[in-house]
């Protein structure tokens, strides 16, 4: 299912703060992912013809939450298909968690309880969101302050979705990083448990640390936590990876330089890794 899909290289989520940036160093952005949620109008689409003559562009979802409890929101799914099918994305991208429950917004990615009860619920509303959107679809792991009471181990529920689901991964690793660091285990232990040949895209971003823990704030350089790299290292040798994305949402530089050291180091990380 993944073998097909293009080698993007490296790339940063789009932000129309940094658009100026792209352009001015085009030889070292390789793609732009899109908030896929802000792009759902005839309109906000249209926006992006100049960036599509240009960049690939990949769609990132907020709203799927295939995890809550009640039916798939099919408008919604069928608006990010039709997205995917004008901006020409080969995949689509959302989170292993809920934003919805009970009817209501939650305003955050929540986790969700490592019971078969929710695999099964997960992986029947990915089988649903991959016939809608024609094109593979990847879940996201998630931070989490709290871990609810589970029958098995967040590696385990991450493999059995993906199985079930027959989905792929979107492995951020500043979030395995930071749970890791957050609830005291060890990041290789935990990827190596993984079903790293569904691995398509990686996320890499750079976090806070405060009152004891760690935030992932995309705020920050990847540097505010160097062990993220070795994790990435790891990865590229491990696994097919076909995108790795570096996430910078806020507290942007003066001197682009500082994003373009986190590109360059991820590129030479991802070009070492075999070719695919």
């Amino acid at each position: 299912m993944f073998e097909s899909l293009p080698r993007l290289g490296v790339g940063i989520g789009y932000r129309p703060e940094l658009h100026k940036y792209y352009y001015e160093y085009r030889d070292r952005v390789d793609w732009l992912e899109l908030v896929a949620d802000r792009y759902l109008s005839p309109e906000a689409v249209q926006q992006t013809a100049a960036l599509r003559k240009d960049f690939p562009l990949i769609p990132h979802g907020l709203e799927m939450s295939v995890g809550t409890d009640g039916p798939l929101d099919v408008d919604y799914c069928e608006q990010i298909a039709e997205l995917v099918r004008l901006i020409d994305a080969p995949f689509h991208s959302d989170h292993l968690c809920m934003t919805k429950a009970g009817g209501l917004e939650l305003g955050t990615l929540a986790p969700l309880p490592f019971t078969e009860k929710v695999v099964q619920r997960c992986a029947a509303k990915v089988r649903q969101i991959r016939d809608i959107l024609g094109v593979p679809f990847l879940l996201e792991n998630i931070t989490y302050d709290f871990a609810f009471p589970g029958d098995m181990s967040e590696s385990e529920f991450i493999n059995r979705i993906l199985a079930e689901g027959d989905c792929g991964l979107l492995l951020d690793l500043t979030n395995v990083f930071i749970n890791s660091q957050n609830h005291a285990y060890d990041p290789y232990e935990f990827l190596a448990s993984l079903p790293l040949d569904r691995v398509v895209q990686i996320h890499i971003a750079g976090g806070i640390f405060q009152n004891g823990r760690w935030s992932d704030s995309h705020s920050q350089p990847v540097d505010s936590h160097p062990e993220v790299w070795g994790l990435l290292e790891y990865v590229v040798k491990n696994s097919p990876v076909k995108a790795v994305l570096l996430e910078r949402d806020q507290n942007f530089p003066e001197d682009f330089d500082e994003i373009l050291t986190d590109l360059d180091h991820a590129r030479e990380i991802f070009d070492g890794g075999p070719a695919n």
